[in-house]
């Protein structure tokens, strides 16, 4: 059996396997020979000399530390870094209905000199990742015009077998799940698709499912590889329909595409008399190899805030949970909601890591703000979790949580709001805002979302979104980039003619749709100038915010099919757009986790000129051993950087425009690289970009920090933090 579900319950989707253009970057004779060797590389298993392994998954490694112990770069120097090549994917030079939704959100990959990403679409790259140059595409001809929940992938994953010959795809392979439900696998030396991996080199993820609506069911984020299993959930989508699909997480063979294993997070939804579903993984899988483990960060059941189906606190949900990596047996499983009622899914990848030199750890970073600290064996917490109580649902036949699980960790962002603590940029916002708030149900965090206006806070966006964490392993230090946001939601009543008015007065309801049409005109214009082959100038900023959040895409009314209600959720903003919750709005937070002691915030980035506001964002950083903190986000186009022992930003670097996705580095041929896709983002209604840009020290500069070691010989297996 391919990798397909493991119960044959539900209507067959159709093939996945459809025609795949490959392009290898030939031109000509002197092209011709090009490819040549390209093919003969890929023969050599990997012997060359640029071969390392410092960066060799999503995140930088299994453990998913986002961190790098490369030390060419430094406090007193990274002044100096300078843009040394930008690549061009022309994903939006595609035409299509979706084009304009598209979010460039790849954290690249490195092998044997090359990098490898993905597109929204899902086009893979592989590029030199000392000049920029394209070796080789592949094209998974993903339609521009087909609705799917989300448009964005976050990477690819990269597989090296221990065994095989040296024809293609004998050893080397890259994998890419895509947002038509299809796992792929070429070629890493070459592109080309490896015809022995399922069906001519594809497997169809929505075989065997049950799918009500094909385009609620996709795949946004790297597969994980551990050994030869290549681990894939999915991406359900939000506050759709009761009867959503399956989050099953699936095991497959890296060499045939074969389903080795599946675990169903939630078995009781699929049989139940109203069939709901999810509790999958949308984001990242950690793995620790010398366990043998891999730990899961499950989303939410279906619908997000209804539950009147699900009684229970649907264990598995919500949580972080440990499998066998060969097997997929469940070992333990830590839930930080119950009967998730606020769409607080476990969006971060889970961070593993040594607590205090001694136990195997790992670290939890919720939505919520709080951070969970257990012991990676057993689940065990590490510092104490309260049980405490929280709010009733006023909704007839629910039945809330009595209690939430509470770190008693500092927390990286508030989970309450003091309206009379609201500064707004003039006395009309400030006015504006106390007052809206004071005039929603809330009963303090977990307040269940009812009939009547709710406050919703902690929101959707964060706390801490799928950017994740990063960590010095050194000192034990995490490091986040958290929101500050609050929504307006309503349980609507669906006989209802005309909906009970849950936003903000007609000035306010007047801007926010002129704000959602400015972003269709403007993305409109990305995919006409991209088609004329006119890029977005470096000094294309954000002036005043233009911004739609995370999550929700500005306001919302869902669906919610099956259930008696349509669901309301908006951000609530002061009539000129900026966020009504007293700021940072975005912020970098360090948290030492040995010591359990926040350490500094730093605002990140600004929506009012001239003011440390921060900036919402769903980007992560990356940390290095020189005490640096690089890291995207907000809306203006720039790379930053910050001193991690004190938090003061230290540097920044123009982009084309904003980066919402999570910067990587590697040294090759004695110079260090900083990389990061800059592509804007459409839920957040910014210009959007198809650029991956490399920044460098100067080659003098670089030169005289040449005395560290190259990068060594060898093969990266995928085992080991």
């Amino acid at each position: 059996m391919w990798c397909v579900a493991s119960r044959n319950d539900g209507d067959r989707a159709d093939a996945g396997v459809r025609g795949l253009k490959f392009h290898a970057a030939v031109r000509g004779w002197f092209g011709a020979i090009a490819l040549v060797l390209v093919l003969s590389a890929a023969r050599m298993g990997g012997a060359q000399d640029r071969a390392n392994d410092d960066w060799p998954t999503y995140g930088g490694g299994l453990a998913a530390q986002h961190y790098s112990a490369r030390t060419q770069i430094t406090r007193e120097n990274v002044g100096e870094l300078q843009p040394v090549w930008t690549f061009h994917t022309g994903a939006l030079a595609i035409p299509g209905q979706t084009t304009g939704q598209a979010s460039f959100e790849a954290n690249p990959v490195l092998w044997d000199g090359r990098l490898y990403f993905d597109t929204p679409y899902d086009t893979v790259f592989a590029i030199d990742a000392t000049s920029g140059k394209e070796v080789w595409r592949l094209d998974p001809q993903v339609s521009h015009d087909t609705q799917f929940g989300i448009v964005t992938s976050r990477g690819v994953a990269l597989w090296h077998g221990a065994r095989g010959g040296r024809e293609v795809c004998g050893r080397d392979r890259v994998f890419v799940a895509t947002l038509d439900r299809r796992l792929i696998a070429m070629d890493a030396g070459s592109g080309a698709v490896c015809a022995n991996f399922g069906r001519g080199g594809v497997v169809d993820l929505a075989e065997s499912l049950h799918l009500k609506d094909t385009r609620f069911y996709t795949f946004t984020s790297p597969p994980t590889v551990v050994r030869d299993v290549v681990i894939v959930g999915s991406s359900v989508g939000d506050n759709q329909l009761v009867e959503a699909a399956s989050g099953v997480i699936r095991g497959c063979d890296a060499r045939s595409g074969r389903l080795l294993w599946s675990f169903e997070p939630l078995p009781w939804a699929q049989r139940a008399k109203q069939r709901s579903g999810s509790g999958g993984v949308w984001s990242v899988i950690a793995a620790d190899p010398k366990l043998g483990l891999v730990y899961l960060p499950t989303g939410s059941p279906s619908l997000d805030f209804w539950g009147v189906n699900r009684p229970g606190a649907n264990r598995d949900a919500d949580s972080v949970v440990a499998l066998n990596a060969k097997t997929g047996r469940r070992v333990w499983g830590f839930q930080v909601v119950h009967h998730d009622l606020w769409d607080l899914d476990v969006a971060a990848e889970p961070m593993l890591f040594t607590f205090r030199n001694k136990i195997p750890a790992v670290a939890i970073s919720t939505k919520m703000g709080m951070t969970f600290v257990l012991d990676r064996r057993t689940g065990r917490p590490l510092y104490p979790v309260e049980e405490r109580p929280v709010p009733r649902s006023s909704v007839p036949g629910e039945e809330a949580s009595p209690t939430q699980p509470f770190s008693t960790l500092p927390l990286m962002a508030p989970m309450t709001i003091d309206p009379s603590e609201f500064r707004g940029v003039s006395e009309q916002d400030t006015r504006f805002c106390r007052e809206k708030i004071a005039g929603l149900v809330n009963e303090g965090v977990y307040t269940p979302v009812g009939l009547k206006p709710t406050l919703l806070y902690p929101g959707s966006a964060g706390g801490v979104n799928w950017g994740s964490a990063a960590l010095d392993p050194k000192g034990g230090v995490l490091f986040a980039n958290v929101n500050r946001l609050a929504y307006v939601t309503q349980l609507v009543p669906r006989e209802s003619v005309e909906p009970v008015r849950v936003s903000t007065p007609a000035p306010r309801r007047s801007w926010i749709h002129r704000l959602a049409l400015r972003a269709r005109l403007r993305r409109i214009m990305t995919w006409w100038r991209a088609r004329r082959g006119v890029r977005p100038t470096e000094h294309e900023t954000v002036k005043r915010l233009r911004f739609l959040p995370p999550d929700a895409g500005g306001a919302e009314l869902s669906a919610n099919a099956g259930s008696p209600y349509r669901l309301r959720r908006e951000p609530i903003l002061t009539p000129g757009g900026l966020p009504c919750t007293p700021g940072p709005w975005g912020a970098v937070v360090a948290l030492d986790l040995n010591r359990g002691v926040k350490l500094w915030t730093s605002p990140l980035g600004t929506l009012v000129p001239g003011q440390a506001t921060g900036a919402v964002t769903v980007s992560g950083p990356l940390v290095t051993a020189t005490g640096l903190l690089f890291t995207g986000g907000g809306v203006e186009p720039l790379l930053r950087s910050f001193d991690t022992s004190n938090g003061r930003e230290v540097w920044q670097g123009q982009l084309p425009v904003a980066a919402q996705s999570t910067p990587m580095t590697y040294q090759l041929d004695g110079r260090q690289y900083v990389v990061v896709a800059a592509g804007g983002h459409a839920n957040l209604a910014q210009t959007l970009g198809d650029a991956v840009v490399a920044f460098a020290l100067p080659e003098r500069a670089a030169n005289e920090r040449g005395s560290e070691r190259k990068a060594g010989r060898g093969r990266h297996t995928g085992w080991g933090e």
